[in-house]
């Protein structure tokens, strides 16, 4: 287990250690810094995330996440989001590595699950325990010029066998992987990051497509994030999906029995600010049912958020209960997936070396699989 933090400005009461494990933050910077470990020394969150602008060298890396971990006495998620692609943290430093449609254009499942180990090993080796990936959004042509490579099918089946596989590979490296971004971004026409996407599409169709690889992946997915796309067919407002008890609780928690930990999109982007301040929708996030906020970016946001749930859970007694299972759930989660924070040593320039190598290796190896699979039609 990590050490304890020295500090003695951590707030000691219960319902601010149970907000704290409610939260995944990020900042700016590529080392520790006093108004950082102020604030995780404050918080207590359940994890960090980082972005290609924290990431500068695989040691760099690998200290800036140890240095988070000594501000917060219990195991912290070190979260990244790689995918591969457009989506990828580290080609700057070990190399860019092939998208998921890249690797699913092979056809080969064995290359599926190496994609998701080749991947959990850049993560593991820098430090990371979390990373949010694969994408389970159908690859619709309504989505195309949003999702591009992120996406490999519009055959929910095809999906959901590429990413059981993907998720398989980063589990072998001792990472948690997150299906994203249901209920599904398939027939979303905006980017989320900057506005929110309205998807009239109906029940029944979005069960049967959208949300089958959620359903057919629910024992296997460790994390599930939640999109700020709306769906008013669905809900019946323009309420995204990641502020929505009915999306939330009410089918992915209790109709698709989903117990793993559900996690919002970052609460900075423009598809849900649209909706509600960072705080508001942190508040909305944890009240229809999600158990961990994403805010990655500003610490404002971040405290904000974070003494608005302390002030509602100690105002509102049902709202504590809820506060208080999902910090239960949080902590049991992280107990059953201790291999997630076994001690790592900091990565060596041979081991850096190797992994790079080993990347380029991996690319090459999709590319003349695909070429042959493609000629083999």
């Amino acid at each position: 287990m990590p050490p304890k933090s020295k500090s003695t400005h951590r707030s000691s009461s219960p319902l601010s250690s149970q907000v704290g494990q409610l939260l995944i933050v990020g900042f700016d910077g590529t080392e520790m810094s006093k108004p950082l470990a102020a604030m995780l020394t404050r918080i207590q969150p359940a994890g960090v995330i980082l972005f290609a602008r924290n990431v500068t060298g695989a040691e760099q890396t690998f200290r800036l996440l140890k240095d988070c971990q000594a501000q917060v006495a219990s195991p912290i998620f070190t979260c990244v989001d790689l995918e591969g692609g457009r989506v990828d943290r580290f080609r700057n430093v070990l190399g860019p590595a092939p998208s998921a449609a890249e690797v699913y254009a092979t056809r080969n499942r064995k290359l599926f699950r190496k994609h998701g180990r080749v991947i959990g090993e850049n993560c593991r080796t820098l430090g990371f325990n979390v990373d949010f990936a694969p994408s389970l959004d159908l690859a619709y042509e309504a989505s195309r010029s949003v999702m591009s490579s992120r996406a490999v099918s519009d055959d929910p089946h095809e999906v959901a066998v590429y990413a059981r596989d993907f998720l398989a590979g980063l589990r072998d490296a001792q990472v948690a992987g997150s299906g994203k971004h249901f209920p599904g971004l398939g027939e979303g026409k905006l980017d989320s990051h900057h506005e929110l996407p309205v998807i009239e599409k109906a029940w029944k169709p979005l069960w049967e497509q959208d949300l089958a690889p959620y359903r057919l992946l629910k024992n296997t997915l460790p994390f599930v994030m939640v999109s700020h796309a709306a769906y008013p067919k669905v809900t019946g407002d323009p309420t995204p999906a990641s502020l929505s008890k009915k999306w939330i609780t009410d089918i992915l928690r209790r109709k698709m029995d989903y117990r793993g930990l559900i996690a919002s999109d970052d609460l900075e982007m423009g598809g849900v600010l649209s909706a509600a301040p960072v705080e508001q929708a942190a508040l909305e996030h944890i009240s229809a049912g999600g158990d961990l906020c994403l805010i990655c970016h500003k610490e404002d946001g971040i405290v904000a958020s974070y003494e608005q749930l302390v002030r509602a859970a100690e105002k509102d007694r049902r709202f504590a209960s809820r506060v208080s299972e999902s910090a239960r759930r949080t902590i049991a989660f992280k107990k059953r997936w201790r291999m997630l924070f076994a001690r790592q040593s900091a990565p060596s320039t041979s081991k850096v070396e190797r992994l790079s190598r080993q990347l380029w290796e991996f690319t090459e190896e999709v590319r003349l699989a695909a070429i042959s699979q493609q000629g083999a039609r």
